[in-house]
């Protein structure tokens, strides 16, 4: 510039003409000098003012970025060689305040509470250090972490410090700016707040580009801070309340214990708290409550001279907050219970609830303060922010109950896993209506427990309308005392067209609930929202305690009240069996029909139950079109036709074959017709009798649908009522029998495989070449009958069918006695009449018409032989060990065991 204006200059004194160029030259030089200038202030103010960096938005544009470098350029050149940059002692000193603490920490002389309350953090200690355990401070710094302060990952880390009336900024600041581990930024902030003038030139005397001061007017409340979160850039942030001066180390181990494997998705804090207990009348303390263990506890807790040595999940944290930048956007997830209080225990929820994230409380080197979080204690009495008046207090209590109704999983929930029977879940009023008849024969079954768990919010299915649609009183949305949870799913789903909302609450609540209460059942009826049904799946299939998902049409509820009758061991396998429906059938296409009516007239629970058709290579064609364009609503349809014609022999036989244990075969001729009911006896009968692990009845080979009229293995058969056999027992009992039944029966996976075994051992066309001759009975001459064979195994094995026993013989199937293989066979001598095979069909609940009204156990089942005869299982057993006419020998005291998975004959084993 200076060799320009001298050229100038010189061109002028000798009067030579100015040439372009060299005005050019002037020109842009001039303008170079009056930019520099221009951007030297601007970055000499920018440098000067701390605030101007965050209301700019230091993080979050390229033109802070570009004046970020400017301002390292200028510290680099005006700046003390300090890695920390310190501001003027003397204004610094003029504009600090101090907090006056002229009282000693308060300490509790009352005995019995200092009792209580170690009492009970010692079991939470034991508790936790069992199931997960717990490490002192030492130990935690020994393990293995992804962050250090010395590389070569070093974490970013935001402060954010909100600050009300409190005078203790420059002691929080001087803390942090002396860390051993540097933060990245510090964000202070004055929402509301009457001292926003004096934070302000605190912060603005720290002189600090990385220390930036935000205000508003309007009061933010204790969200506000969070919200500010959401803009960090950082790894972590540490959000502290005014009253929290951390020491010096407190970083370094936050971000060190962060970055473990197990810790990694956590909240990190140095004050929390554990919420009440359950106390001896089943209802749940305010968490206030005076001279009480169940209340919970404050940790730590000088007043009990309670230090924590070793990292405990608390319930919540309070006054600080370290966690991963990512974690704090799911605060927002659900709308808070108030904005005016409770955003710590909001976050611990929010956590748990939907990132599975725990809350932890850091231990202490008592020796150490610059390892505590909390360095000054007695800040917590000081200011009046921190005084509980009776309004919040009810406010808190009423939302930690929310949170606990809706699936937070309290450490009292952990350390005390419940168990109930059934847990209902309705989405909305009609649901709570339907499953209402139900929800109450659970209620009032002694030994049973149920909930009931609503969609509430914005569903128009909330607590106070459910409980009117019940008849409960009203309190009971009030009580703390579980009955009925209120999911207030419109929290989180609002005004919205998605399902997402709606799938995330159902799901991550009901997840919580099902942890907590172990039911054996979630019980919704089959035509809730599909995306609901959807999460109700979920959490089903996620429990760890099996629990089963029933979806019942609305029709069937009341079909299902027996389910409160069966133990609580047989409920979670509700789900377990697999019935198949297995029709016999050749030309009798009008029969057919009658079958197909009375079995889609039958109630099935909302199971899946499959049906098939076995036909022989001789059907007709009307049989053919009946069963080709039948529809079948209740599962698959499947359709076999032999090429060769087999005979009832094979075709019954081979008309079903278990694929696992779990699958069950309904046998069913073609002239059969069952009762509306008939599904309802199987799946009760299986649940009470084989799906308890409770029961022991391995002889069970099938269940009848039929009750027989006549002793049908004597030669005189001679008529028979089990009504009148066992009044002197009950006129109603179930009963076993050693007598298969060819009239509709369901039959056993691991009895049907080892009667093909069986069969194919001992099947002959000649029945005189049978080897098994049962004394007395005129089986010994049935020709082509796999039923013929059936009895003769089950009378050497001792095995039994369980029987129906209704008034007037009513049963859940009957025959017709129309005209086939057997009946008016032309070899067949045997007159047959109808009334003696024909009986009344189930045609409304039996379970009222059983002994007390429920199936009656087990052991108390009377038992009858193949004659119609009294005896015991270990009698029949006798019999047929006796007769010794087994596929391989044993001695008189023993019978053949076999191989369940393959029905294979083993070996000889005493009975």
């Amino acid at each position: 510039m200076e060799g320009i204006l001298n050229d100038y200059v010189v061109g002028k004194s000798s009067k030579m003409k100015t040439p372009k160029l060299a005005s050019f030259r002037l020109v842009a030089a001039l303008t170079c000098l009056q930019f520099a200038f221009a951007m030297y202030a601007t970055f000499l103010l920018y440098h000067m003012s701390s605030s101007v960096g965050q209301r700019s938005g230091a993080d979050f544009s390229w033109a802070s970025r570009i004046a970020h470098h400017w301002t390292q350029f200028v510290e680099h050149s005006h700046a003390p060689s300090s890695t920390q940059e310190v501001p003027a002692g003397d204004f610094l000193a003029e504009v600090c305040e101090h907090e006056e603490i002229d009282f000693l920490q308060k300490k509790s002389d009352d005995a019995l509470m200092i009792k209580l309350k170690r009492e009970l953090y010692d079991e939470v200690l034991a508790f936790q250090e069992e199931s997960s355990g717990t490490e002192t401070l030492a130990e935690l710094m020994r393990m293995e972490s992804k962050w250090s302060p010395k590389g070569p990952s070093v974490p970013k880390i935001t402060v954010i410090l909100n600050h009300f009336k409190r005078k203790t900024l420059c002691a929080q600041l001087d803390s942090l700016l002396n860390q051993t581990l540097p933060f990245h930024h510090v964000w202070v902030l004055s929402f509301g707040s009457p001292s926003e003038l004096s934070l302000r030139r605190i912060v603005e005397s720290y002189n600090n580009s990385r220390i930036s001061f935000i205000s508003s007017s309007y009061d933010f409340k204790y969200y506000g801070r969070f919200q500010m979160a959401l803009q960090t850039e950082a790894d972590f942030v540490y959000i502290l309340d005014d009253d929290m001066i951390p020491g010096k180390k407190m970083l370094e181990i936050l971000s060190h214990v962060a970055g473990t494997d197990k810790y990694r998705n956590s909240v990190l804090g140095s004050i929390g708290r554990i919420l009440p207990f359950r106390q001896k009348d089943f209802t749940f303390p305010s968490y206030r409550k005076f001279r009480s263990k169940e209340a919970g506890l404050y940790l730590p807790d000088p007043a009990y001279d309670i230090t924590v040595d070793k990292i405990v999940q608390v319930d919540f944290l309070s006054s600080s907050w370290f966690l991963s930048a990512d974690l704090v956007k799911t605060l927002f997830v659900e709308t808070p219970f108030t904005f005016m209080t409770g955003e710590d225990l909001h976050l611990s929820y929010q956590l748990q609830k939907y990132r599975n994230a725990g809350s932890y409380v850091l231990p202490v080197d008592p020796n150490d303060k610059e390892t505590w979080g909390d360095s000054e204690h007695r800040l917590a009495y000081v200011s009046e922010t921190t005084v509980i008046f009776k309004d919040i207090v009810q406010v808190r209590d009423d939302q930690w109950w929310r949170a606990l109704s809706t699936g937070y999983i309290t450490q009292w929930a952990a350390m005390n896993p419940q168990k109930i029977d059934a847990l209902f879940y309705a989405h909305s009023l009609d649901e709570v209506k339907a499953l209402s008849p139900l929800l109450e024969k659970f209620r009032k079954t002694v030994g049973r427990k149920a909930y009931i768990a609503v969609s509430g919010g914005s569903s128009s299915c909330s607590c106070e309308e459910a409980v009117a649609v019940l008849g409960w009183p009203k309190v009971v949305c009030k009580e703390r005392r579980f009955k009925i949870f209120d999911l207030e799913v419109g929290a989180i789903s609002g005004v919205s067209n998605s399902e997402v909302p709606v799938v995330q609450a159902v799901y991550s609540s009901l997840k919580g609930l099902l942890k907590i209460h172990n039911p054996s059942l979630l019980i919704a009826v089959d035509d809730i929202d599909a995306n609901v049904k959807n999460a109700l799946r979920m959490a089903a299939e996620g429990s760890s305690n099996g629990t089963a998902l029933v979806l019942l049409p609305k029709t069937a509820v009341s079909k299902a009240l027996w389910m409160a009758d069966l133990r609580p061991t047989a409920l979670p396998n509700w789900n377990r069996m697999r019935i198949t429906v297995n029709i016999i059938t050749q030309n009798r296409a009008s029969s057919l029909q009658r079958l197909l009516g009375s079995l889609q007239q039958a109630h099935y629970l909302g199971d899946e139950v499959r049906l098939s058709f076995n036909m022989d290579s001789k059907v007709d064609e009307e049989t053919l079109k009946v069963v080709g364009s039948f529809r079948w609503a209740q599962g698959p349809k499947l359709v076999r036709r032999r090429i060769i014609q087999g005979g009832l022999i094979r075709a019954v036989s081979e008309s079903w074959y278990p694929s696992d244990d779990d699958e069950f075969g309904l046998l069913l001729e073609d002239d059969i017709e069952v009762s509306p009911y008939y599904y309802l006896w199987i799946k009760y009968a299986l649940l009470a009798y084989h799906y308890d692990p409770q029961v022991s009845l391995p002889e069970l080979s099938s269940i009848s649908l039929y009750t027989p009229r006549l002793v049908e293995v004597v030669k005189e058969r001679p008529k028979w009522n089990a009504t009148e056999f066992f009044k002197r027992i009950h006129p109603n009992t179930p009963y076993l029998h050693q007598l298969p039944c060819s009239w509709g029966a369901l039959f056993f996976p691991k009895h049907w495989r080892e009667f093909y075994a069986y069969m194919n051992a001992r099947f002959t066309e000649d029945a005189k070449n049978n080897p098994v001759q049962i004394p007395k009975s005129r089986t010994n001459g049935w020709q082509a009958s796999w039923k013929k064979f059936l009895i003769d195994m089950m009378y050497l094995r001792g095995y039994v069918s369980l029987y129906p026993n209704f008034p007037s013989q009513a049963s859940f199937s009957t025959n017709h006695m129309e005209p086939g293989a057997h009946i008016s066979a032309k070899n067949n001598v045997v007159n047959h009449h109808k009334e003696d095979f024909e009986v009344p069909l189930m045609g409304d609940d039996f379970t009222s018409l059983l002994p007390a009204g429920k199936m009656p156990p087990a052991s108390k089942l009377p038992v009858l032989n193949l004659f119609n005869q009294a005896a015991s299982l270990k009698g029949l057993k006798a019999a047929g060990a006796k007769l010794g006419q087994d596929v391989i020998g044993c001695d008189k005291a023993e019978i053949v065991v076999v191989d369940g998975s393959t029905g294979l004959p083993g070996n000889c084993s005493r009975f």
